[in-house]
């Protein structure tokens, strides 16, 4: 399969791993109510690029991405941000360094826009510092980036699911961390509205320098603006690298159990999954 001079200049940045890796996780294990969700795990995040962790239904991947971001601790092993365990980093420290978007979140009735995005300044602030003008800065341009600024004065829950969506990730911008962790931050948008998430991603890394982690559904799209993907099936991680070397129909039929044909994205160049099916099976 053949791509782009683009993808391929993405893919070697990734394989010659440009910059030292600031997160990482060595023999993670995570658990629920006495039930291991993930069991001894490693994994390296590249720094400066868009790693996208796919993997089926209950498989860990908000799990992975919730510890990596200290939401939750680990039952054995340890996460290491910037060469130091997570654990023993100052909460305000590790808010300036690593922010999370996590799933559905939800924020105190009648909330405007513009107060939920300057919440993502509270780790910048302290008693002897409270709001100023480069908090002020940090909010308009977190809010221009995701097309925000006119709904500054609504109430978050006066939105569409859609709009919610991007004032949170807005908030999250707000904190102007160097790593941005995001689960599934494309939930409620329709494919429109999913691709101009996905390219500020893109844009966050290419004219930002930020290190994004993503969980995503869409396998096509994951592909598309991924640097690299991390492939989970049940706690585990079974395959890791750049999208051209991980999506293969024998690694879709291990990890989904999905028939399917790979052939290349005539936009991007990357791969493209095409789903068999019954239908496609009975074809001609």
């Amino acid at each position: 399969m053949s791509v782009s001079p683009e993808v391929a200049d993405r893919t070697d940045a990734v394989i010659a791993g440009s910059a030292e890796p600031r997160l990482s996780a060595e023999r993670l294990s995570v658990g629920y109510d006495g039930t291991t969700i993930i069991d001894g795990l490693d994994v390296t995040i590249p720094t400066g690029r868009v790693t996208t962790i796919v993997g089926p239904n209950g498989c860990g991947k908000s799990t992975l991405l919730r510890t990596l971001s200290r939401l939750l601790s680990p039952s054995a092993g340890v996460v290491i941000l910037d060469g130091k365990d997570i654990a023993t980093q100052k909460p305000k420290q590790v808010a300036r360094t690593l922010g999370l978007l996590p799933q559905n979140p939800i924020a105190p009735d009648g909330l405007t826009v513009a107060d939920l995005v300057s919440r993502g300044r509270h780790p910048h602030q302290s008693w002897y510092r409270q709001w100023s003008r480069e908090d002020e800065v940090a909010v308009a341009e977190a809010m221009e980036l995701t097309s925000t600024t006119e709904l500054a004065d609504r109430a978050v829950d006066s939105l569409s699911g859609g709009q919610r969506q991007r004032v949170w990730i807005a908030m999250t911008l707000a904190q102007q961390t160097d790593l941005v962790l995001l689960d599934e931050p494309t939930t409620y948008l329709d494919l429109a509205h999913a691709v101009d998430v996905l390219d500020l991603v893109d844009e966050l890394r290419t004219e930002h320098g930020k290190t994004v982690v993503m969980v995503l559904h869409d396998l096509n799209l994951a592909a598309r603006y991924s640097d690299s993907l991390v492939v989970m099936r049940s706690g585990e991680i079974v395959a890791e690298g750049s999208p051209n070397d991980v999506l293969t129909p024998e690694l879709l039929a291990a990890a989904f159990g999905l028939e399917s044909q790979i052939v290349t994205d005539p936009i991007g160049g990357t791969p493209m999954v095409v789903p068999i099916g019954r239908r496609g099976r009975h074809a001609g």
